[in-house]
């Protein structure tokens, strides 16, 4: 079933798992690109070149990746000519209804949109030096905020000397999650769900301690599982996301700053004293952050990531870390068997007084080697 739309995010809410996306997105971002994997959607339809040559792009090559059909470039004629709802076919690069050919476009895959992303590298110079004059308007107009903290709402959850970890929107945000269990159970940490990085905590079956966004893409019963919640609200202190709020009954605090949510939820953790900061599909390398839906929070996500410094650690740096440790119960179990291999070679010598005390100094060894072992594996 085909599903129009020229508002993305208002065409994401409305996708169901077999619909076909067709949308006018110029420069597919890699956060769209990832909810319409999340949404099922069995081929997407770009009114637009999903690569314009500005710069590399990440969406189209995400789709691909996720065997997703992409048919660019079918002009926006096709918003009008699709009718929203209607059984839609798509055959390589031509577009039916019933047996009626309505569009053509150009069908991407994996080696044609390697050969874009080469030729579109030349057109990073451009965007580096727009974004370098953005970051320098966006540093006057919240210095205090990422100076002084100024604006930061206060919390009843208390992250001081804690680990916070922060989970952006995101196809296989619940996967990473899962992955991460042991990490959570060890550390306890603070859980701050960013969007619907906050419906990803409670589908892994984690509360999240804070959610950080607009409630209307939050679950209601995210939202009420949630021991505080913080809304976004611009500089004018106009915050949209209330209503939602104050019709569930449920209890909130405004953040009044142009920074996006997920970098509120940074600026969260560091002013109120967390000692590490896990984040969860957080991309912040050169190409995401010309690949940004929105140019304008690029500046707050790059000097927000220098405010943060070198408490913030990517998700998959712990779990590549985690992977070499043994864990409490582990050295316990080899300590039960030792102690059970001992016993039964005591029992089973018939012999008194020498293999009594013989297996006394083997224990003291074995006790001795397991604590070393726990101090330099758990510790």
């Amino acid at each position: 079933m085909a599903r129009v739309g020229r508002r993305v995010d208002e065409l994401l809410r409305r996708l169901r798992p077999g619909d076909i996306a067709v949308l006018d997105r110029i420069d597919l971002d890699l956060r769209t690109a990832e909810a319409l994997v999340a949404a099922g959607v069995v081929a997407v339809v770009n009114a637009a070149p999903s690569i314009s040559g500005r710069f590399p792009s990440l969406g189209p090559e995400t789709l691909i990746g996720a065997g997703i059909p992409l048919v660019d470039g079918v002009g926006t004629a096709c918003l009008r000519t699709i009718r929203d709802g209607s059984q839609l076919r798509v055959h390589q690069n031509v577009l039916y209804q019933g047996e009626t050919e309505v569009a053509v476009g150009f069908e991407q895959n994996a080696e044609t949109i390697a050969d874009q992303l080469v030729a579109a590298k030349a057109g990073m110079s451009a965007q580096l030096e727009a974004f370098s004059a953005d970051t320098i308007e966006f540093l006057r107009t919240e210095r205090t905020l990422l100076l002084d903290g100024f604006g930061v709402p206060e919390l009843y959850v208390s992250m001081r000397d804690r680990h916070v970890l922060v989970v952006t929107p995101g196809w296989g945000r619940v996967r990473e999650l899962r992955r991460l269990r042991r990490y959570v159970r060890e550390f306890r940490p603070v859980l701050i769900g960013v969007d619907t990085g906050a419906n990803a905590l409670l589908e892994a079956r984690l509360r999240p301690d804070v959610v950080v966004g607009d409630p209307g893409s939050v679950h209601a019963d995210t939202l009420r599982a949630a021991r505080e919640v913080v809304v976004p609200a611009g500089l004018d202190g106009h915050a949209p996301g209330l209503s939602r709020i104050q019709e569930l009954g449920i209890g909130a605090v405004t953040f009044p700053a142009s920074a996006n949510p997920e970098d509120l939820a940074l600026l969260l953790a560091d002013a109120h004293g967390a000692s590490l900061v896990v984040t969860v599909g957080f991309q912040a390398g050169l190409r995401e952050f010309l690949d940004r839906e929105r140019a304008e929070s690029n500046p707050s996500t790059f000097l927000t990531r220098l405010k943060v410094g070198n408490r913030l650690v990517d998700s998959q740096a712990v779990l590549a870390l985690h992977r070499g440790r043994m864990s409490v119960g582990m050295v316990a179990l080899l300590l039960v068997g030792a102690l059970a291999v001992i016993g039964v070679a005591v029992a089973c010598s018939g012999v008194g007084a020498v293999y009594a005390e013989h297996a006394v100094t083997v224990w003291t060894t074995v006790v001795t080697w397991f604590a070393e072992l726990s101090r330099g594996l758990i510790s």
